[in-house]
């Protein structure tokens, strides 16, 4: 469980650094205000702080973490855009050469059949 956790946190960070490659800036409205990243990592310290007991014990905490997720998930979705062009650019680029040479080459691969003549068999270990 706790590798799925460690898992997702950096997969998430990872896309959440890709998005930063992005051409386009993240747009900044009013369903989607802005965090600065001190802010982010002051409600992730309290959250882990009052796990247990959030919302009820500090409300703003729990709306800063919310719009905290809110900016993280943007930020991942776009970092995994950026990801998928990358691999979607480099996946052509490597398609380009191998589809003519294909195109050009034989449509199978010959094929080589033979008997085989000896099946070995285990043999019984002796009893001692």
């Amino acid at each position: 469980m706790w590798f799925l956790i460690k898992g997702s946190f950096w997969t998430t960070m990872t896309l959440v650094a890709l998005s930063f490659l992005a051409g386009q800036p993240v747009e900044r409205t009013a369903e989607r205000p802005g965090v600065e990243m001190t802010e982010a990592l002051g409600a992730a310290g309290e959250a882990y702080r009052y796990i247990s007991a959030l919302c009820t014990e500090k409300p703003d905490v729990c709306q800063k973490g919310a719009e905290t997720f809110v900016v993280l998930q943007q930020r991942a979705r776009d970092g995994a855009k950026v990801a998928y062009q990358l691999i979607d650019r480099h996946l052509a680029d490597q398609e380009g050469g191998d589809l003519a040479a294909a195109i050009d080459g034989p449509e199978t691969d010959a094929l080589t059949t033979g008997t085989v003549t000896v099946i070995p068999v285990p043999h019984a270990k002796p009893a001692q």
